[in-house]
């Protein structure tokens, strides 16, 4: 991966980070994308410290903002002349709530995020790697993307999407030497998640963190270490033949019917 150009978006924490990370090992140059200057600029300083032979591009990007997308790859392109790789990545999670009580603008926010934000990723990156006629996209859904999550249903319903459109792209794309995948993390231990469980349990979330993986087979959380080498083997030429596809990387709870003791 040396020397190639990758985008991750919602890079300064959680699962954009350790793929920023673990990317910059392989020796990636990176556009780092988030919507927080402070943290964007701590993440990158972290990273080139580490890795001092890559070149880092921090961009400070609404992924909602269709223009603040487009920036963010003309800038990309820019610095760098291509685009190899994109970790389509941001997302939010909304808050917890029943079908009939979720607020409304709040569900307007996730999927301007999570969904709208992901297609113009695709929108703007695919006619680069195009001329190229090379790229690797790497599309970030959930298990929310392939089973129901109670009390979420703006967050399923924009990562339902969220695969959908990895399907077509990979379709519409692949004879361009583009592929296109999506993940599906279960709770991987990030500040999303953790953030989850203040909600479920405000008086003691690691209490509600241990009840949840009581029901993993792995009876164990995920790291966003595993994650990221995940999303650095589809990203990479290592991945010659995997497209369209929504991988789950959750120790198999999605598997599972009902919660098995």
């Amino acid at each position: 991966m040396k020397n190639k150009v990758m985008i991750i978006t919602g890079a300064a924490m959680g699962l954009g980070y350790a793929a920023s990370e673990e990317l910059a090992k392989k020796g990636a140059h990176l556009v780092m994308v988030d919507y927080n200057e402070e943290s964007l600029n701590k993440a990158a300083a972290d990273i080139q410290k580490q890795f001092s032979d890559v070149e880092i591009l921090t961009v400070v990007a609404d992924v909602s903002n269709e223009k603040a997308v487009e920036n963010y790859v003309n800038k990309a392109v820019e610095k760098f002349g291509r685009i190899d790789g994109l970790y389509n990545n941001a997302g939010i999670e909304g808050k917890q709530a029943s079908i009939t009580e979720y607020d409304v603008s709040i569900f307007k926010k996730v999927i301007d995020i999570n969904l709208m934000g992901v297609y113009y990723g695709l929108r703007y990156v695919l006619p680069v790697m195009q001329k190229q006629n090379y790229g690797r996209i790497v599309n970030v859904a959930s298990v929310g993307g392939i089973r129901g999550v109670l009390n979420q249903m703006p967050y399923v319903a924009s990562k339902h999407a969220v695969s959908g459109m990895t399907k077509n792209a990979a379709l519409e794309y692949g004879k361009y030497g583009i592929l296109t995948n999506a993940i599906a993390p279960g709770a991987i231990l990030t500040p999303m998640v953790a953030e989850a469980f203040k909600q479920v349990n405000p008086d003691n979330p690691k209490a509600a963190e241990e009840q949840y993986a009581k029901h993993n087979p792995t009876r164990a959380l995920g790291n966003p270490k595993d994650v990221a080498k995940l999303v650095a083997f589809l990203i990479s030429d290592e991945n010659g033949y995997v497209s369209g596809q929504t991988i789950a990387i959750d120790g198999g709870e999605s598997n599972m019917y009902g919660n098995a003791e």
